[in-house]
């Protein structure tokens, strides 16, 4: 029998339990000193506590289910809370979805991918993958993202960057069927194309974690999450102050609720880049940017359509720069199934680039 504190040590669930408890307190005594602070240390601190439960379940279920369960649960707390935003905000939230699409895919495809490969490489020097998965998910992702960022800015039946309400209702069910399609490629036609070879197989000696132990780090993952999205809620507000302070453009926002909402996802592929398992990382990585898109796009399409606001999605010129830049450059750092450190570079410059942007138009 596996000793259940080999894979849920205790800290693992104190760390949910007191992140809970500190939200509690923020709400109680909004005022008191010190708040956003500990709102702070219980996001980072549950960041971590969700990687690991993300790690458990994973090993309990393989490759690319565990991967996939982390990308799932993320994207639809990313989703709730876009929708709660928009529901408090009003038609003057009609740019967020796609601030925070953007940023999602531009964070993932530089600065997370950039990381895992400069990681990997760095240690590991020639890391592999399998290039059939990596292909498939790439031609989904670039179909997606095209679909929902630059056709509206062609499209004709509407002025500005927006659908008419027949488009929308298209492009929302071709994500969705999209998404729909790749996840039933990626775990059931062809889940041997996502499997880490031989050489990211770890340590086969170690213990799996048993169901119960990975549905109790399932819940916990779940409340980690959750507590993430809230205490980071409860700091936007203070981060939105110092950004409007410094002159910040208001589509940092959505680079704001990206970048936490992904940070688990961040941290878990760069850990797995570095122990020497790629695949796991660019199944999370890649797989993360398709359900980001692939569910929050047909979520907030139906949302303003029954709330009748124009739901505007076209990127402006220079951001469809990047896009294709970045489209481009990462089919080319992961055409041949095998990475070094080089490739690692280019990506986080671009990355640099695009942050540099956001906030130097």
């Amino acid at each position: 029998m596996s000793n259940p504190a080999r894979h849920n040590p205790t800290w693992s669930f104190v760390v949910p339990c007191v992140g809970f408890v500190l939200l509690a307190l923020s709400w109680a005594l909004p005022g008191l000193p010190g708040t956003t602070a500990l709102l702070v240390a219980g996001l980072v601190a549950n960041v971590i506590a969700s990687v690991h439960h993300a790690e458990v379940i994973a090993h309990r279920v393989g490759e690319p289910f565990g991967t996939l369960v982390l990308a799932l649960a993320v994207t639809v707390i990313e989703v709730a809370l876009i929708v709660s935003m928009m529901l408090s905000g009003g038609p003057e939230t009609a740019g967020l979805a796609r601030d925070t699409v953007f940023a999602a895919v531009m964070i993932i495809l530089n600065g997370l991918i950039g990381a895992s490969l400069l990681v990997g490489g760095r240690k590991h020097h020639v890391q592999e993958f399998k290039l059939e998965g990596i292909n498939a998910a790439l031609g989904t992702l670039t179909v997606i993202v095209m679909f929902t960022l630059v056709v509206p800015n062609y499209s004709t039946s509407a002025p500005g960057p927006v659908y008419t309400s027949a488009q929308l209702l298209f492009v929302a069910a071709a994500t969705l069927a999209l998404f729909a399609a790749f996840t039933v490629f990626q775990t059931v036609r062809h889940r041997d194309y996502f499997l880490p070879g031989g050489d990211e197989d770890g340590d086969p000696s170690a213990t799996r974690p048993t169901s119960s132990e990975a549905l109790i780090s399932l819940a916990f993952l779940l409340i980690a999450l959750v507590v993430v999205v809230l205490s980071a809620k409860g700091i936007s507000p203070a981060i939105e102050a110092g950004l409007q302070a410094a002159g910040a453009p208001a589509a940092t926002v959505g680079i704001l609720i990206a970048a936490i909402v992904l940070l688990p996802e961040s941290v878990a592929a760069i850990r797995a880049a570095h122990a020497n398992r790629l695949q796991t990382s660019l199944n999370l990585a890649i797989g993360s940017a398709i359900a980001s898109i692939g569910l929050t796009v047909p979520t907030v399409a139906v949302l303003s359509l029954l709330m009748d606001w124009h739901l505007a999605l076209g990127l402006d010129t220079k951001s469809t720069v990047l896009l294709v830049l970045s489209l481009f450059v990462v089919s080319i750092s992961l055409r041949t199934g095998r990475t070094t450190m080089l490739p690692g570079v280019v990506h986080l410059v671009i990355f640099a680039a695009y942050l540099f942007l956001s906030f130097v138009p």
